[in-house]
């Protein structure tokens, strides 16, 4: 059976040449996830495509197919672009790697694309970028069903206190640990307490919530790398 889709809110994640003329673009798409598509005769200076493929742009897309190698059809701009510029454009590059290595193909998460659209246009904001990269992070782990209890220590069901120190152990969640105890996996309370309400407001939150998500994120990524990293 051959699937069509009309005007469907959609990024550009990842796109490569396919043939001479053309390119094999991957999409997250808010009601279906990540797919690709082929875009026929886009890369030629009369294509109907000419300037609209591009990252970062918020499209609605038109397609059809019965694989999973779609063919894209008509492709419209629902809001401006969102410009990123230096560090803002490599963390948005780390956003859409993320998404293409972890996504599953055709398997939809609406509250993840709203996510990542509300995180890009952050982006540009030193002091709100950190924040909006880690807070998407932990949404990305719950949709990809590695989400936490970010509020209460896993052994007591205890309440969180934001004066304590817990240690992250893969096979439980946090547990009470010594203030005195050094290990790359011991986080404040007040840091858990800011996660669990997507709070992230001082340096100290940050910069462990930072090492914290590159802890969760690695189990869920096995031996994938993310070359963006290494660019910002």
């Amino acid at each position: 059976m051959t699937h069509r889709l009309t005007l469907e809110p959609a990024y550009i994640l990842h796109r490569r040449p396919y043939s001479n003329t053309s390119y094999i673009i991957d999409f997250f798409t808010r009601h279906h996830g990540r797919l690709s598509a082929i875009a026929r005769s886009a890369r030629g200076p009369k294509s109907r495509y000419q300037g609209k493929l591009e990252l970062f742009v918020p499209m609605l897309i038109s397609y059809s197919g019965r694989f999973d190698l779609k063919n894209l059809g008509e492709v419209e701009f629902y809001q401006a672009p969102i410009n990123l510029d230096g560090d803002a454009l490599m963390c948005g590059f780390y956003l859409n790697e993320l998404l293409h290595k972890l996504l599953q193909r055709d398997d939809p998460h609406v509250n993840l694309f709203d996510a990542y659209e509300k995180c890009l246009k952050k982006l540009n904001g030193l002091e709100e970028r950190e924040s909006a990269l880690r807070i998407f992070e932990k949404k990305l782990l719950q949709e990809c069903g590695y989400g936490l209890e970010w509020s209460k220590e896993a052994k007591t069901a205890l309440p969180i206190c934001a004066e304590k120190h817990y240690q992250y152990h893969a096979d439980q969640g946090f547990l009470e640990a010594s203030s005195s105890t050094e290990h790359f996996s011991v986080i404040s309370g007040h840091t858990l307490l800011g996660l669990a309400n997507d709070l992230l407001i001082d340096a100290q939150q940050l910069k462990e919530a930072k090492r914290l998500m590159r802890i969760l994120l690695a189990g869920l990524l096995e031996d994938k790398v993310i070359f963006s990293r290494g660019l910002f």
